[in-house]
């Protein structure tokens, strides 16, 4: 036998313990964001993220590319896979490990996520963080929005600070804001991340954004869900345990402040977080029974520095995720096996004041000029102000109904249907016609929104639940709410619901005739 070189022994232990070989190790090291090549002045365009990621997935064996659907221009939606043998759902859920879906640029001006993501993929693929995959599955959409971030314009999001070489536009293609589209899908990209959801079914969702306004000294903000109806095992872990652990170590190794996502308007005096309702991509997953995180970047913090402070979020929330992902797995599972039948369940909320003020690190901005515009940015400053005010992050219930046993959804509305399928809704039909006590709901009015949002008309039903005996054709379907997707099943069917299907106008044609066409069969319990 030839004796080895001390250069082919060390190649053949690097080989037998799974590193990159040289020639890849190196081809990461090159690999770099259009953000990082451009000293953070642009952002990745499309093709850019396309062929990232594909480099990613031929230089790793452990990045698995397959896509989750298309948008509405046609552009397939790339989908990473991260610690399972490929990218099948089918592999994914059999790792029996704790699902983290990450998700970047649903606002495609809001640009710091995408680049953090590809940045997260890059690192992991030089070996910067080995334990992750021991129990978690990543799954990765660094670009959601994908139409919006192709309409770059030095004019969108004007005060934020870069990157100068402009950036995408908040809607799609359509000119639909994709984060209030959780409901209704009306886009092919909310259709395809929920059936994204419902094949690859994660346990964890991070969204990834920037923030809108307000002159705070937080470098990124956070939430939970907001909807009253999300569990509260779910919502206790994350406000208990999750976020405040990430929000130490964030201090502790970086030295930066972040917080719950906040407005603060010195005309309504208070700290306070965005809408509850289940349009929000945050407050949608809530009522799938799972966990979800929205992540802020500060506006007028560099854009690299927003792309750090969201890389460090993260890298934490991902940390933690790993230390905790039994107990994750068992509070969703905890949380799927509390039936809401027979519970009052919002169908409307308000805002919740905390029981006493709160310490709100307040900001200041610097007014700079884009350099090619001329138009004013706003850049942070390094200023803290302490102020006290009462915070209003968290609703109760204004309005409630008790979650029946059943709806019956009458067939002529094929449109509701389709809905409730492509949110993974279990449904049964009808095989014949049947005759039973059941609810039905008296219209006694209804108020249409003086102007559309969203392309539609939201319309509020006025009325009661009244006792009948009802005559349900063939081809009506059964919705059991003692199912996995109860609560979002509820928040759809009741017509007081004010983020529902009858809110959205997709019930129009049957209301127009006189009838709500959806029935239940109250709860006995």
């Amino acid at each position: 036998m030839p004796k080895l070189s001390c250069l082919h022994l060390l190649a053949l232990v690097l080989a037998l313990a799974g590193a990159l070989p040289v020639s890849s190790q190196s081809e990461l090291d090159a690999l770099l964001t259009r953000a990082e090549r451009t000293d953070f002045a642009e952002t990745s365009s499309y093709a850019d993220v396309i062929e990232m990621v594909e480099r990613l997935a031929a230089l790793s064996d452990d990045i698995h590319l397959t896509s989750f659907g298309y948008t509405n221009e046609g552009r397939r939606l790339p989908l990473l896979v991260v610690g399972a043998p490929d990218a099948s759902p089918e592999s994914v859920r059999a790792t029996g490990k704790t699902r983290v879906y990450l998700q970047g640029n649903i606002h495609a001006g809001e640009v710091c996520g995408k680049e953090a993501l590809l940045m997260l993929l890059r690192d992991f693929a030089r070996g910067q963080y080995p334990d992750w995959t021991d129990d978690l599955v990543l799954i990765v959409a660094p670009i959601y929005n994908a139409d919006g971030n192709e309409r770059v314009d030095l004019g969108n999001r004007p005060r934020q600070h870069g990157p100068i070489g402009g950036m995408g536009q908040r809607p799609n293609a359509q000119g639909l804001d994709l984060n209030r589209d959780h409901m209704k899908l009306d886009s092919p990209e909310a259709r395809s991340v929920v059936g994204m959801m419902n094949a690859y079914d994660p346990h964890v969702s991070v969204d990834l954004h920037t923030t809108n306004g307000t002159r705070h000294a937080y470098r990124l903000t956070y939430s939970p869900p907001l909807h009253p109806n999300t569990p509260m095992v779910v919502d206790h872990f994350l406000r208990d345990a999750w976020l405040p652990a990430v929000t130490e170590r964030i201090k502790e190794k970086r030295g930066w402040d972040y917080y719950y996502y906040g407005n603060h308007n010195p005309r309504r005096p208070g700290w306070y977080t965005f809408d509850y309702r289940p349009r929000f991509n945050n407050n949608y997953i809530g009522l799938r029974n799972r966990m979800a995180i929205l992540s802020e970047a500060y506006a007028y913090d560099t854009f690299e520095d927003r792309v750090s402070a969201t890389l460090w979020f993260v890298e934490e929330v991902l940390g933690f995720a790993q230390e905790n992902a039994r107990e994750i797995r068992s509070i969703v599972e905890e949380a799927e096996l509390r039936s809401v039948v027979g519970q009052p369940l919002a169908t409307r909320a308000t805002f919740e004041q905390s029981a006493e003020e709160v310490t709100i690190l307040m900001g200041e901005v610097d007014e700079e000029r884009h350099p090619s515009t001329g138009e004013i940015i706003l850049r942070r400053r390094e200023v803290a102000i302490p102020t006290s005010m009462f915070e209003f992050g968290t609703f109760v219930a204004s309005e409630t109904s008790i979650a029946p046993e059943v709806y019956y959804v009458r067939p002529e509305a094929a449109d509701a249907i389709d809905r409730l399928r492509a949110h993974g809704v279990t449904m049964v039909p009808l095989a014949a016609e049947q005759q039973m006590a059941l609810e039905r709901f008296r219209i006694d009015s209804t108020t249409v929104a003086p102007t559309p949002f969203q392309g539609r008309s939201e319309r509020t039903l006025h009325g009661a639940w009244v006792a009948s005996i009802e005559t349900l054709p063939a081809g009506t379907v059964a919705v059991p709410v003692d199912q996995s997707l109860g609560r979002l099943a509820f928040t759809l069917l009741e017509p007081r619901s004010d983020d529902g299907l009858a809110n959205w106008a997709i019930f129009d044609p049957q209301i127009g005739a006189g009838s709500y066409p959806v029935l239940r069969a109250p709860s006995r319990r």
